[in-house]
């Protein structure tokens, strides 16, 4: 992506808070809908957790959480094989991501006959954001060109200010361009795209 260089050294506020979109267990390299090169985000992410959690910042992750037969899988007509079942190890979040005690979890797609690619589509991150005087978000995880796409999307329709994490996203890539259409999407409509080194 490479999209960070002209983006200065930010310092973090209590009016910041991360999120972690769908790090789980069924989007690694072996898991049921594979995100290539995923596992390779953990590691930075884990910075990123350690970073907001030493300023006392809120961070939250975001889950697919589905039910069996959702409507997104293959079987039911969807477009992806079955993947993030309601308390399946598929559904877990990946092992040695770092998250803290203080995790706000947001659960996404949790009926049959609805999906959600966005973390604010049917949930209640909108509300505890708000309740806690949010207005920017870091914003990183899986996949850059599907749920993080989204999650940014609504961000920004919601009016927060949003930095998307370069070095700890990673496309899915369905179509080879994908990853690079997401990129050009998120800065067209605001988002600016950093790295941990960029923060303070």
């Amino acid at each position: 992506m490479n999209q960070s260089s002209a983006t200065p050294v930010i310092q973090l506020t209590d009016k910041d808070a991360l999120i972690i979109v769908d790090v789980q267990k069924d989007f690694l390299e072996r898991g049921s809908l594979p995100v290539p090169d995923s596992s390779q985000i953990i590691a930075v992410l884990n910075g990123y957790i350690e970073l907001f959690a030493s300023h006392g910042l809120s961070v939250f992750a975001t889950r697919d959480w589905h039910p069996l037969k959702h409507c997104s899988f293959q079987e039911q007509g969807g477009p992806w094989p079955e993947h993030c079942v309601q308390y399946t190890e598929g559904a877990a979040f990946a092992e040695g991501l770092h998250l803290p005690d203080s995790l706000t979890v947001i659960s996404k797609g949790t009926g049959p006959d609805t999906d959600a690619y966005s973390g604010f589509q049917g949930t209640g991150l909108e509300r505890q954001l708000q309740a806690l005087h949010i207005e920017r978000l870091f914003v990183g995880g899986l996949a850059l060109d599907v749920c993080v796409l989204n999650t940014v999307m609504d961000a920004l329709i919601n009016g927060y200010q949003v930095f998307v994490l370069e070095d700890a996203s990673q496309a899915v890539n369905v179509k080879p361009d994908d990853g690079d259409k997401a990129v050009a999407e998120m800065q067209h409509a605001g988002a600016r795209f950093i790295t941990l080194s960029q923060l303070t």
